[in-house]
């Protein structure tokens, strides 16, 4: 199995570019934040001290206190790649962030983003 060269960068290094993609779109650094805090289960400090240490981007997510079991329903395409097709249980992680980006980019309801029922 190819390690993907994204596995040993730097979340923090990362992170910069979903801020930046959410706020050219007129959404904020704390939208970012709720978003990956929903499919990681990181809460705001434990997420901060893990963007501090530079911890690559597999052990974000290998060290995710509990990844959101609704993530199953972030389907689409991203980068020309079906969210749900990648195989690499890694990358499809990384690719369902990627999707609540750019959800949140386009000016997707937070509702809607984290999969919330109507209603609740």
């Amino acid at each position: 199995m190819s390690t993907h060269r994204i596995f040993a960068m730097s979340f923090a290094s990362v992170y910069p570019h979903y801020v930046a993609k959410a706020e050219k779109k007129g959404r904020t650094k704390a939208e970012v934040d709720e978003v990956i805090r929903w499919l990681t289960g990181y809460d705001q400090c434990t997420l901060d001290g893990q963007l501090a240490k530079a911890t690559s981007v597999e052990r974000f997510i290998a060290e995710a206190p509990e990844l959101n079991p609704s993530r199953a329903l972030v389907t689409g395409v991203v980068c020309g790649v079906r969210v749900e097709d990648v195989e690499d249980p890694l990358m499809r992680e990384l690719r369902r962030l990627d999707k609540l980006v750019d959800e949140l980019a386009k000016g997707k309801s937070m509702e809607k983003i984290l999969r919330k029922p109507a209603g609740i």
